[in-house]
């Protein structure tokens, strides 16, 4: 999560992800979550209970927005522009770094052979954790490589 430094340029500071999207925050309480609203990603909503989880369940979000989706990444939407529409006037705005090379936007579909043992653990995990079984293969693939 960046911060906006609103004393000097109005530009992100803090280390940076590959994309800063503006995000739409509707405060939450004690018995209600912090909503979240992307503007550039249209129908694109998340929630948390708490400011530390936002980035995380941001990222989530946009993720499985655009999971096998053939479209091109949105460039982000001056504040100036989004802070002047009418919506947008009860919450706060964030700037969120996204990791861009984790959204999925134009699926290769590929074959592969697993014991059936495996697959149905694969589709238990993925369904207990509202994901595809392909979504879960490539993030597991993905932490793996990281982990490398």
């Amino acid at each position: 999560m960046r911060r906006i430094d609103k004393s000097n340029t109005g530009k992100p500071v803090g280390n940076g992800g590959n994309h800063a999207v503006p995000v739409y925050v509707h405060v939450g309480d004690d018995t209600h979550a912090h909503g979240v609203t992307v503007p550039d990603f249209p129908g694109c909503y998340s929630a948390a209970d708490s400011w530390d989880k936002l980035p995380t369940k941001i990222q989530e979000a946009i993720e499985v927005y655009c999971e096998g989706e053939d479209m091109d990444i949105p460039a982000p939407t001056p504040l100036e522009v989004l802070t002047a529409q009418p919506e947008y006037q009860d919450g706060v705005w964030l700037l969120v770094d996204v990791d861009v090379s984790q959204l999925t936007t134009r699926p290769v579909r590929l074959n592969v052979s697993l014991p059936e043992g495996l697959v149905k653990r694969i589709d238990a995990y993925a369904k207990a954790h509202h994901l595809s079984r392909s979504g879960f293969l490539a993030k597991a693939a993905v932490s793996e490589m990281e982990r490398q």
